[in-house]
């Protein structure tokens, strides 16, 4: 997978795997890194599927409508990817803590959703259910910061509730912060971001 990779001034500190919104690229979230911890690793990550010539992390049927097939296949792609890529680097990959916005918030929460081990933690910007019905491993020991918009076009509230009921369900510990905005990243929610990644 197209990719950078940014070695962290601290080996003790997490790497943060960066994942963009549709249309964006490996370069979108890198503020964000240096606003969240700018001593960690940073892998930032392009997604492998283009919809209209913008990058994506999974294929979507519509709207809001996601190819489950492809969400699981892709979703074992990075989880491979994050394997390599642990290997090829050097860093912990029990220390690993996504940052996610929109699409690419999405396929973060699938890999809580499928791979207990993939991930220690996330922050997901404006995040849906990837998937219903299937039975999540058990999260415990995991944290989640979900930034949700009151007015979220794309991703309504009761979307946002319903993926930190399952994830509390599956034993994470969720923090579910509320912006009175719709799908934009906001400083604020960022900076919120910041504050949750410190007590960590």
């Amino acid at each position: 997978m197209k990719h950078i990779f940014q070695k962290g001034k601290n080996p003790e500190k997490p790497t943060l795997l960066l994942l963009h919104g549709t249309g964006g690229n490996e370069l979108d979230l890198l503020p964000l890194a240096g606003m969240i911890d700018a001593e960690a690793n940073v892998l930032s990550v392009r997604g492998n599927v283009l919809e209209n010539g913008m990058p994506r992390f999974f294929r979507r049927l519509a709207e809001g409508v996601f190819d489950e097939e492809d969400l699981v296949f892709r979703t074992n792609e990075l989880n491979q990817f994050l394997d390599e890529a642990a290997e090829k680097y050097g860093f912990d990959q029990g220390n690993v803590i996504a940052i996610g916005y929109s699409n690419g918030a999405n396929i973060a929460a699938s890999l809580l959703f499928h791979y207990r081990d993939a991930l220690k933690a996330a922050i997901l910007h404006h995040p849906m259910v990837p998937r219903r019905g299937i039975e999540l491993p058990d999260l415990t020991g995991k944290s989640v910061f979900i930034a949700a918009g009151t007015n979220d076009p794309i991703c309504s509230p009761e979307e946002s509730t319903e993926l930190q009921a399952l994830l509390e369900q599956a034993n994470a510990k969720v923090e579910l912060h509320w912006e009175n905005r719709g799908h934009q990243l906001t400083g604020e929610e960022v900076k919120a971001a910041g504050q949750w990644y410190q007590q960590l």
